[in-house]
């Protein structure tokens, strides 16, 4: 590093930090309302699964701020990132949804119902630390542009797209928060007295909201009555909770197990958009702390999975370093266990937290595009639209399924296994546009057993739930071993491709 340590902290670092944190509040305000609303006591909303969650991100962002000045030392640099670290947004719905809430279901008691919600998130924790066992492997065999074209989905989806409806909601606070997103953070402007942009949009969108009265004083009320103290204490529900969960209640490991897998590729995923950005870090590390960090968090009430975000891209992008991680870990921490969090969410409104969600879609959707070859544009975009329909069938299957399946028949089973069959879909085309035929067919051969078992185009775990789906991925691999043969260079051909890539 030439003489230069790598510094604790730098000024871009506070750009990043809050960045990070709403990302890792908006998913806490959905967290919180929806376990409210399901019927689990504020006590152990705030006593337990926020608390236990704000340790899962202490520790796993201490971490990869750990890892950041590893391989800066490494690689003798000062300009390296930090990988984000949080919740995941996917897994965070599937876990709300598929797991808090029918266990509360079945026991008609919350105590119980969260020993059984921390069981399958230490479960959920398992796989992904077991995922670090073939994570460098899919590393090396997986084309980057179907890892990054998966995750582009999500981004433009779940994030971007989503938090882009929340932003003109309210027009005028959202587009003047999104304004100064667009200034400062993609077009790097300085704001006034240089201030962070995330920080000044995030105080003028909030006094707007408040002006203008989209946002009411009530809310300021209600927010403060839930400021408190919420230690996080050891919990060792989650033992009790593995009787139910592998008793009456088993049926939900087939929704954990694939989510569980969905989640180490994520992480895999993400560490290949940095590595793409600048950053390569050891995936299996990533992996295997992903895994600790969530079994960690059952050990104090936590029942959601944590994850390497998408966020890490857009940190990279506002050149922050180390010190939004280590900020960000110690200030959830403070603020869970004060009962801020609460007090947060119910104070700044979603329309100013959402344009930066917008900017970090934004941001990944671009570094894939900037980090892949171009020929392998058109395998982005493929690896993209599958979750296009999970985003679809997530929204309307439920509360107007004749509508969705008016749309098309074929958007529910494209919407499950979604990641999975984006990986799958992109490495094909990828594979197609690089003449490795075999390959491609090996890859949809992979989609075939994917889908036979149930991790894809199947609500849960299952033998031949669309056996459709598994005869279209055999014929596809039959076709394109076909088609290799037809397409077969002849020797001359093969030394004159050589030359080409030599002269070049």
């Amino acid at each position: 590093m030439e003489g230069n340590k790598y510094p604790l902290f730098i000024k871009e670092d506070i750009n990043g930090f809050f960045a990070l944190f709403q990302n890792n509040l908006a998913n806490f305000v959905v967290i919180t309302i929806t376990m409210l609303g399901f019927g689990y006591p504020p006590s152990i909303v705030f006593g337990l699964v926020v608390p236990g969650a704000a340790i899962s991100v202490l520790l796993g962002n201490l971490y990869y701020a750990h890892m950041a000045k590893k391989l800066a030392e490494k690689e003798n640099r000062i300009d390296v990132t930090a990988l984000s670290y949080g919740i995941s947004t996917p897994v965070m719905f599937v876990y709300l949804f598929s797991v808090a809430k029918p266990a509360l279901d079945y026991t008609q008691n919350p105590e119980l119902a969260i020993k059984v919600a921390a069981a399958t998130c230490f479960i959920g924790g398992a796989v992904e630390a077991l995922g670090s066992v073939i994570g460098p492997w899919l590393k090396r065999n997986l084309p980057r542009a179907s890892m990054l074209g998966a995750l582009c989905g999500v981004a433009f989806s779940v994030i971007a797209g989503q938090m882009f409806f929340h932003t003109f909601e309210s027009p005028a606070i959202g587009m003047f928060v999104l304004t100064i997103v667009l200034v400062g953070l993609i077009a790097q402007r300085k704001m006034p007295f240089s201030m962070p942009a995330s920080l000044f949009a995030i105080i003028i969108g909030t006094i707007l909201a408040y002006v203008v009265k989209e946002a009411s004083i009530a809310d300021i009320t209600a927010g403060l009555d839930n400021v408190g103290v919420y230690l996080p204490k050891l919990n060792f529900g989650f033992i009790e909770g593995f009787k139910i969960l592998f008793g009456p209640m088993r049926g939900l490991l087939a929704a954990i197990i694939p989510i569980s897998v969905y989640n180490f590729i994520e992480t895999m995923n993400n560490v290949e958009a940095m590595a793409a950005a600048g950053d390569s870090y050891d995936v299996r590390e990533a992996q295997l702390a992903d895994g600790i960090g969530t079994m960690v968090g059952t050990f104090f009430g936590g029942v959601f999975p944590t994850t390497v975000y998408l966020a890490s891209v857009s940190s990279k992008w506002m050149r922050a370093g180390r010190g939004y991680s280590i900020l960000n870990g110690i200030v959830f921490l403070i603020a869970s266990t004060f009962g801020i969090i609460a007090a947060m969410s119910a104070i700044i409104p979603l329309q100013v937290v959402a344009p930066i969600l917008v900017f970090v879609g934004i941001s990944m959707i671009t570094q894939a595009f900037t980090s892949v070859a171009e020929k392998h544009y058109p395998a982005v975009i493929l690896a993209m639209l599958p979750y296009l329909a999970n985003y679809l069938s997530t929204k309307f299957a439920q509360g107007a399924p004749e509508t969705l399946n008016a749309v098309s028949p074929a958007i529910v089973p494209l919407g499950e296994g979604s990641m999975f069959t984006g990986i799958i879909l992109g490495a094909i085309l990828a594979f197609i546009l690089d003449d490795e035929y075999t390959k491609a067919a090996i890859t949809s051969f992979a989609g075939a057993i994917l889908s036979a078992l149930g991790f894809m185009h199947s609500p849960r775990l299952a033998l031949f739930y669309r056996p459709q789906f598994v005869l279209a991925y055999v014929v596809v691999a039959v076709t394109l071993v076909i088609l290799k043969y037809i397409y077969k260079k002849t020797p001359e051909e093969e030394t004159a491709e050589r030359r080409e890539i030599i002269v070049d």
